[in-house]
């Protein structure tokens, strides 16, 4: 494997006010077209101030796979905050500086450009921030978290696009490999995320981890512990959001990974086996059923939280699992206690909070479509999944259908027949009886003016009297009819109210 060849001394002068440039020896493998506009202004720059710059990265390696470069990351040979701060000038935008780590962002026109001086970054055993140091080229190359990301292109105009690819990054992307420029248990001590990443980018490019990699993973996985749940979220966050998801989780989960990133999905994998009267009973492995479920939910939608409901909607089930002599393995209520996992999950994890009750519902619901298919479909229940999905009627179907993971295509094409059938049923029902978003036509200002009752639970109680005759279809959702079954009724409901209460 050719080495970068380092930087040779060369003593600088200035001359009107410019730096002359370090000299690099070149022994470029290849080149690369380099077209966009930007980067050739901001090479011309750099040649006029006297820096050696670098695409690096995401740039390179999206340049070989044909993907879209929507930003550039540069290396600086030297001062690379000072050199964004030239560009920031140049363009007239600003330079977002991180002196700790050497770095600097500079939007420019809708680009997020991120100028990195050449460094070497270590972390110590127990620290969750790097340590930064200057550096080479060759250092800075060396320090990338895989061979695919660990090549440079020159941007000055002598040697505009040659390439460095020290490390044979061309040739795993050609093979779809991931491995590190280094042993990879020294590129993982540097920066135990860098154990995430790879999960990450396998499901984002359909790679697979060279053996050593795994290995390493496995040997140093309880060390991902230093890393702030801020980083990590955003790694789980672009896995749940690539083509493939469930790529990255089983390599989460086969190096072990998985137990310390999510424990709750680590929890669900497994089989575990009961012998009753001579008879084996296993129950089916829901890990792996859950990120089948996921990988089918994202060949449908981007929806990334509907993809995290389609994650977590079985999260529950190792805590109700039984074993019934009669029936084997139950998992009774395993969505309305998962459902009230979400909150606490998406709390711990430091996802957003605002999709948790989208999730919930989601969680909460995933059953219902099944069971009226199975118990037969009365416009009462139907209606109640029309009140409960609201908006998000299409959306739980998806999750619906994809959670059909049968491989005998007979039953699969009727399973998928019942749940169209239904659909269309529940959405005519939605319709017709107004249910988005639906609630008591008589509100709860109003039940308080003709009760004289203050703000408190039993107005509540007394609107969902309401609604549960609306939804029974004992009176339509109109609020004159409303208003008079109310009327007709609040008075037997108050006494129920305070007889549950004294109870």
């Amino acid at each position: 494997m050719a080495e970068l060849e380092e930087e040779k001394p060369k003593k600088r002068k200035r001359i009107a006010g410019k730096r002359e440039l370090v000299a690099v020896s070149f022994s470029p493998e290849d080149k690369i077209t380099i077209e966009e506009p930007l980067i050739k202004r901001i090479g011309k720059l750099a040649d006029m101030l006297g820096y050696k710059v670098y695409l690096v990265g995401g740039y390179i390696r999206d340049y070989y796979l044909n993907k879209p470069r929507k930003d550039y990351d540069f290396t600086v040979v030297g001062d690379g905050i000072e050199f964004a701060k030239e560009v920031a000038l140049q363009f007239k935008t600003k330079a977002i500086i991180y002196e700790r780590y050497h770095t600097a962002m500079t939007p420019i026109d809708g680009i997020t450009c991120e100028f990195v001086s050449t460094r070497k970054e270590y972390y110590e055993k127990h620290t969750r921030k790097p340590i930064v140091t200057e550096g080479k080229l060759e250092d800075d190359i060396r320090r990338r978290d895989f061979t695919i990301n660990a090549m440079a292109a020159s941007i000055n105009k002598e040697n505009f696009g040659n390439l460095q690819d020290p490390y044979n990054g061309k040739k795993d992307l050609e093979y779809k490999i991931l491995r590190t420029p280094l042993d990879p248990f020294t590129t993982f001590n540097d920066d135990p995320l860098r154990m995430l990443r790879a999960a990450r980018f396998a499901a984002q490019l359909g790679f697979h981890l060279d053996p050593n990699t795994m290995n390493a993973i496995r040997r140093l996985k309880d060390r991902i512990e230093i890393i702030s749940q801020e980083r990590i979220k955003e790694e789980l966050l672009l896995i749940m959001a690539s083509p493939v998801p469930s790529t990255g989780f089983k390599i989460m989960a086969s190096t072990g990974l998985l137990e310390f990133i999510f424990p709750e999905v680590f929890r669900l994998g497994g089989v575990e086996i009961v012998y009753n009267n001579n008879a084996e009973y296993a129950h089916k492995d829901v890990f792996y059923h859950s990120i089948k479920v996921l990988d089918n939910v994202a060949e449908q939608t981007g929806n990334i939280w509907l993809r995290m409901a389609a994650l977590l909607h079985d999260v529950a089930k190792p805590k109700v699992k039984r074993f019934n002599k009669e029936t084997g393995w139950t998992f009774h209520g395993h969505e309305e206690l998962g459902a009230r996992m979400i909150e606490d999950i998406f709390r711990r994890m430091k996802f957003p909070i605002e999709p948790v009750a989208y999730v919930e519902k989601m969680v909460r619901l995933h059953q219902r479509p099944m069971s009226l298919v199975e118990d037969g479909v009365t416009d009462s229940a139907v209606r109640r999944l029309a009140f409960h999905a609201g908006d998000d009627l299409e959306d739980l179907f998806t999750l619906c259908k994809a959670d059909i993971t049968t491989r005998n295509p007979e039953l699969q094409d009727k399973f998928l027949s019942n749940y169209d059938n239904l659909f269309k049923k529940v959405l005519e029902i939605q319709e017709k009886d107004r249910l988005r978003e639906f609630q008591s036509p008589v509100r709860g200002d109003e039940i308080m003016a003709i009760t004289n009752l203050p703000p408190s639970r039993i107005i509540g109680f007394l609107k969902g009297n309401i609604e549960e005759a609306i939804l029974d279809g004992d009176i339509p959702n109109d609020y004159d009819i409303a208003k008079e079954y109310f009327l007709a009724n609040k008075d037997k409901w108050i006494r129920q109210y305070q007889e549950q209460e004294q109870a």
